[in-house]
């Protein structure tokens, strides 16, 4: 996606350099959006009528207006999914770490910590 296309998606979202989103269908009224660099996927973001929230296990924690998936992984707590209902369309932003490891997982990690509705 370009920069004008990015800047027009349904929320806003802190890319660094060297990453893209690419955009796909998901039904009639939504959108499922990866964050990759390449070829790898290391976020997931739908944003429609109604997502698949939670897909991971962990605490759910509710704060900033969405709620959160939270694990612990090598001593450090991971928010791996959150969710944003809204009471307009999209009415649902749901937002996923990819199966990534390492340095990837706690860079898609806080990129998903960036994701807010516009």
């Amino acid at each position: 996606m370009t920069s004008a296309e990015i800047a027009a998606l349904p929320f806003a979202v802190d890319l660094p350099s060297g990453l893209g989103i690419v955009r796909a269908p998901a039904g009639t009224d939504g959108a499922v959006y990866s964050v990759r660099r390449g070829a790898e996927t290391l976020l997931m973001i739908y944003a429609g009528p109604s997502s698949q929230f939670p897909i991971y296990d962990g605490e759910q924690v509710n704060a900033s207006g969405r709620a959160s998936i939270v694990v612990t992984e090598g001593g450090r707590r991971l928010a791996l999914e959150h969710l944003f209902q809204r009471a307009t369309a999209p009415r649902e932003i749901h937002i996923w770490v990819a199966s990534v490891e390492g340095a990837d997982r706690v860079l898609a990690e806080r990129i998903g910590q960036s994701v807010d509705p516009r």
